[in-house]
This record gives structure tokens, C-alpha cells and sequence, in this order.
């Protein structure tokens, strides 16, 4: 009730820049209700998956949430990438819990989850929306799964759905650097000239709305009021993202060209199949997966079980508890070719 009064107050207000200040704060407000509201449902839910058939164990390499509105394909394309059976039906929300599958690809194993269908006002709880955005959260990639015949509108609710519960899609982390301290006031340093809003005095009341006096603030680039919220939350998930085009076969040439101008988009057919190639190898290069081959000493390297890693943050650490935990206990060097 809380976070609508506020939206309402926000939609109320007019933008213009003696505004701003004002409407940065009420965004403040917003971010840290959300924040409260994620942690309590994770608490009493259980963790990681969010409640009751939501904790999924995570398995393989990597994993890929599959998220949508009701009744467009998200099952029958779960079924067509790793030939595990989940439900699908002509009637919505036949997926009612996270159903796991694993796809095996160059070598990786990939665990996709089947969430159940999001509506409009998931956010808020509404539809189990916080225990399927949760789950959501748990994931490396989002596969945005969109119906070619409903409103295209459809994409910008779930980006606002998921965005309310931190989750940033193709987006990378702000170069901001914020360090709380317990005394000396607020130090603030651009070293970029801001024009998107973001000042001195904005920092500081957006901080106090956190109950934060003292901190390190460095902007190394131009950002606006959203992106410092974000840093000081504390909270966001930045992960690549496809809108999955599916029911492409009720389509004319001419509206897949329409589609065709969309960003991170792949039209597919899951119950025909098609297409299927092209979004495979676009889940390989948005996950950013890289092949490690172990060599055994005197002989030639093993081929056939390479080690994957997201090629973003590969350490050796990483590298050798995935062989096994122990390993680093006993580790003193190793080769790198």
C-alpha cells in the first residue's frame, strides 16, 4: 500500500528539473520498500527460490530462467531444449511451480527453469509474482519468452516487473564508487560532468533517506538519479537477457520484418521447432561461456569433458573447485596455456 501511494504521488508530480530533487527521493523511497519487501519474502520463503516448489537446487554449469506471460510457449519450448516434460495446455497458468531441465551445449550443461506465468502487478505480489521473480533472481540469464501474436506492450510490463524487483536486463553496473563510513560526512567527487541530474546536494538526500550520513561517493561516469539509487540498494542483479520471439509460424513475412528491428530479440517456432539453432548459440554468447581442457601431466589434453566457466570472472579458484572442493586446500601452482 505503501510503495502505491508513492507511485501514485510520482505519477502526480510534474518532471521538470525543480522537481527533480523531489522525485528522486520518492524513487529512493520506492527502492527501499522493494528492498524490505525482497528480503522479508526470501526469509520466510526459504531462500533462494522464494517458497514453496520455487527452491530449485542449482545444477550444471550455468542457468537460464524462462519468464513470460501465461500460455505463450514457455513449457513446450522447455520441452524442445532439454526433452524434459512440463505441462502445456490451451488454459493459463498451467505451470503453477519452477520446473528444471538441462540443456547440454558445447560441452555445458545448462539448467533451464520453467517459471510459472508472471501478470501485471507481479511486483506486488500479485499471481505469486515476488516467489517467480525471486526465483528469477537466481538465474545468470533471463530467456523473456513473448507470444508474436499478443500486444508488444506485453515486453515492456515484464521489463518493468522484473526492474521493480532489482533485476537490470543488458545492462552493466554503474562506475560508481560508494564506500559507507562512520563519521566525516559526505565526500563527493565527479570526475565525469554530470547532466543527467545527479548532483552533490541530490547524493546527500537520497543517502539520508537511507539513514546513511557518511560515505565515499566517486562518479567516474555520467549517470542519473536511478543508476546511484541502485548502487546504494545495494540489491540489483545485472544479467544479459533474449526476448524469445515464439509462435513465429502465424506470422507474414512482413510482421517478422517489424519484429526483425527489435534489440536481443530471436524468432522462434517451439512446437515446430524453428529456430531453435539460433537461440541456442545466442544463449551461448550472452551467458559469455568459455571451455577450460584440463591436460593430465605427459599426456595429450582431455577433449571430451572440458571444465565451463562465465568468462566475465574465470579464476583459477573457480576453475579448481569445480573439479573438486578440495583441491584448493592441497593447490601450490598450475600451468595456463
Amino acid at each position: 500500500a505503501k510503495i502505491a501511494e508513492i507511485e501514485a504521488e510520482y505519477a502526480r508530480t510534474q518532471k521538470n528539473k525543480a522537481t527533480n530533487g523531489h522525485l528522486g527521493l520518492l524513487k529512493a523511497k520506492i527502492a527501499k520498500l522493494r528492498r524490505e519487501m525482497l528480503t522479508e519474502g526470501s526469509s520466510s520463503g526459504g531462500g533462494g527460490g522464494g517458497g514453496e516448489g520455487f527452491d530449485v537446487k542449482k545444477a550444471g554449469d550455468t542457468r537460464v530462467g524462462l519468464v513470460g506471460f501465461p500460455s505463450v510457449g514457455k513449457s513446450t519450448l522447455l520441452t524442445t531444449l532439454t526433452g524434459t516434460f512440463s505441462e502445456a495446455a490451451s488454459y493459463e497458468f498451467t505451470t503453477l511451480t519452477a520446473i528444471p531441465g538441462t540443456l547440454k551445449y558445447r560441452g555445458a550443461k545448462i539448467q533451464v527453469l520453467d517459471l510459472p506465468g508472471i501478470i501485471e502487478g507481479a511486483k506486488d505480489g500479485k499471481g505469486r509474482g515476488r516467489q517467480v521473480i525471486s526465483a528469477a533472481r537466481t538465474c545468470d540469464m533471463i530467456l523473456i519468452v513473448l507470444d508474436c501474436m499478443k500486444p508488444v506492450t506485453h515486453k515492456r510490463i515484464i521489463e518493468q516487473e522484473l526492474a521493480g524487483f532489482g533485476i537490470r536486463l543488458n545492462q552493466t553496473p554503474p562506475e560508481i564508487v560508494f564506500r559507507k563510513k562512520d563519521k566525516g560526512g559526505v565526500n563527493y567527487q565527479e570526475l565525469v560532468p554530470q547532466t543527467k541530474g545527479l548532483s552533490r546536494d541530490q547524493c546527500t538526500k537520497i543517502l539520508k533517506e537511507f539513514r546513511i550520513s557518511s560515505a565515499d561517493i566517486v562518479l567516474r561516469g555520467d549517470y542519473d538519479v536511478d543508476a546511484f539509487i541502485d548502487i546504494v540498494n545495494g540489491d540489483c542483479k545485472y544479467m544479459p537477457s533474449l526476448y524469445v520471439m515464439n509462435k513465429i509460424d502465424q506470422l507474414t513475412i512482413e510482421e517478422l520484418d517489424i519484429i526483425d528491428q527489435m534489440p536481443h530479440h530471436v524468432p522462434i517456432s517451439s512446437f515446430h521447432k524453428w529456430n531453435i539453432d539460433m537461440l541456442m548459440e545466442e544463449i551461448w554468447n550472452y551467458l559469455q561461456m568459455m571451455r577450460i581442457y584440463t591436460k593430465p601431466k605427459g599426456q595429450i589434453p582431455d577433449y571430451e569433458e572440458p571444465v565451463v566457466l562465465h568468462a566475465t570472472r574465470p579464476t583459477v579458484e573457480a576453475f579448481c573447485n569445480r573439479l573438486h572442493r578440495n583441491i584448493m586446500k592441497e593447490f601450490l601452482h598450475a600451468w595456463v596455456w
